[in-house]
């Protein structure tokens, strides 16, 4: 025999008229409404520790408390958290919105409710709580119809206007990034092909010399050795390449090189010395012919410097895409195991721009993460809506910090800014639909509304706020474990 509290059978017409009209939900009513009401409807009991209603169950029922206590509960990812609690006689909770026209969307209950003591309440079912209401308050109906139909049409009409001029700031963000590589190795290019020019301008002038073939191989060899030190030179701070320049300057001029003080920057820059100059001199021997060698190796030192450049520049729009396909998740599946931080590192990618150079980034990442189950594409949009945010809240000038660890069996991951923080009697409110701190056309009041759905929702977490001046925090609880189909 099971010791678990189950509501007690309906008793029909347990309450007469004159008894409804004590309930302050009945008590402007009309005799022969009530005669209907006690007609159609009837009495529950429910001894304490019983749950009454649970959430996500079809709403076929509408509740109203006559005697006891009772919780009401909203799911946050794996935990029940408890909304209010309360023994007033009257109130009423279940299938509250049957009365709205059928349109396909199946009606279930929004939240849990627990007897806390011994219960009773009074009972009636969806169908008629919802005829009763549509024949004896059409207007009210329509009014409140049209509320709740206006207000989901327009969350559903800014939500995507909200995802599209989103999707525009983050393609012009991304578009500004490409063009400073693209434009860099464009600029490259062509220098490069005026130093390959001059390099076979030099050899052909070398040669034209009548330089002998062991001297013009003992100067290609060289050419080599001076290349390889260039990629082992270490980088040099302003001060010290303004000094080496000097030197490398004063010292070609005083052997009279043609442009010394153009090929300094060049040389200083590869990282060569006064002793290497003068083993290139060693090794030439002839004065005459080192003019033109030196200009030879320099224009060869610039050409390999140029190729640098467009590696770097041709790399960056290389991790630019693919930040940008890892971003968009376009070839993945829509459900997979996923590495959070690959997300997180996409999307700063995407967001460098907007970021700017005021704002100093900090990641403290705890790569012992496991993998976790989640839907990569929708996590992006949480993390973009956080960051922009975060961003800012700082008006462009602060600390960006985003921390991930491990929260028993929940990955967690807090990005936080040092602005000026929300407001203690704001707090409640962030993740409210239409609520938005930002100046008017500067917010929707959705981002954090549809963060709290994708994570809350759709991946069984949790999302919170932590705030004080000069340290805002949202902390998303990620389970590392696909969710119970129980």
């Amino acid at each position: 025999m099971s010791d678990v509290p189950v509501l007690a059978p309906c008793e029909p017409g347990a309450l007469t008229p004159d008894e409804l009209r004590t309930l302050f939900l009945f008590e402007k009513l009309t005799d022969e409404q009530l005669r209907w009401i006690s007609a159609h409807g009837c009495t529950m009991h429910m001894p304490a520790g019983g749950v009454v209603i649970r959430e996500g169950d079809p709403a076929t029922q509408f509740f109203v408390l006559l005697s006891g206590t009772i919780a009401m509960s909203r799911r946050v990812g794996q935990d029940e958290v408890q909304t209010s609690r309360t023994e007033q006689r009257g109130v009423y909770m279940g299938a509250t919105q049957s009365y709205l026209r059928d349109d396909g969307v199946p009606r279930k209950y929004m939240g849990g409710m627990r007897a806390l003591d011994d219960c009773d309440f009074f009972v009636m079912s969806a169908d008629d709580f919802g005829y009763m209401m549509r024949e004896w308050f059409p207007m009210a109906i329509h009014l409140l119809e049209g509320l709740v139909m206006g207000m989901r049409t327009s969350a559903a009409a800014i939500s995507e206007r909200q995802r599209l001029q989103a999707l525009g700031a983050l393609s012009a963000g991304l578009m500004h990034e490409l063009n400073n590589p693209a434009a860099a190795a464009s600029r490259a290019t062509s220098a490069l092909r005026q130093r390959v020019a001059g390099m076979r301008h030099k050899l052909g002038m070398l040669a034209a010399g009548k330089v002998p073939a062991d001297r013009l191989n003992a100067l290609i060899e060289l050419q080599d050795e001076v290349i390889e030190r260039a990629a082992k030179a270490p980088t040099l701070t302003a001060m010290e390449a303004a000094d080496r320049e000097d030197e490398l300057g004063d010292w070609m001029d005083g052997r009279n090189v043609t442009g010394g003080w153009d090929l300094a920057p060049i040389f200083a820059q590869a990282g060569i010395d006064l002793e290497c100059l003068g083993d290139m001199e060693t090794k030439v021997g002839d004065p005459g012919l080192f003019d033109q060698a030196i200009h030879w190796i320099g224009y060869a030192l610039e050409t390999e410097q140029l190729m640098s450049d467009i590696e770097d520049a041709t790399s960056r729009v290389s991790t630019l895409v693919n930040a940008a396909k890892q971003y968009s998740q376009m070839d993945r599946a829509a459900h997979q195991w996923i590495d959070v931080h690959s997300g997180l590192k996409s999307t700063l990618v995407m967001l460098t721009h907007k970021i700017g150079t005021g704002i100093k980034v900090v990641k403290d990442f705890d790569r012992s993460l496991p993998q976790i189950p989640a839907h990569p594409a929708e996590l992006n949009q949480v993390w973009t809506n956080l960051i922009d945010n975060a961003v800012q809240a700082m008006n462009g000038v602060g600390t960006l910090t985003i921390k991930t660890y491990r929260d028993d069996d929940y990955a967690v991951v807090s990005i936080g800014d040092s602005g000026p923080g929300v407001p203690e009697n704001l707090k409640k409110r962030v993740f409210e639909p239409f609520f938005t701190t930002k100046p008017v056309g500067e917010g929707t009041g959705l981002g954090l509304d549809i963060s709290y759905r994708i994570v809350v929702n759709g991946h069984g977490g949790d999302i919170h706020l932590e705030s004080r001046p000069g340290d805002t925090k949202f902390k998303v609880r990620l389970p590392l474990a696909e969710p119970s189909s129980a």
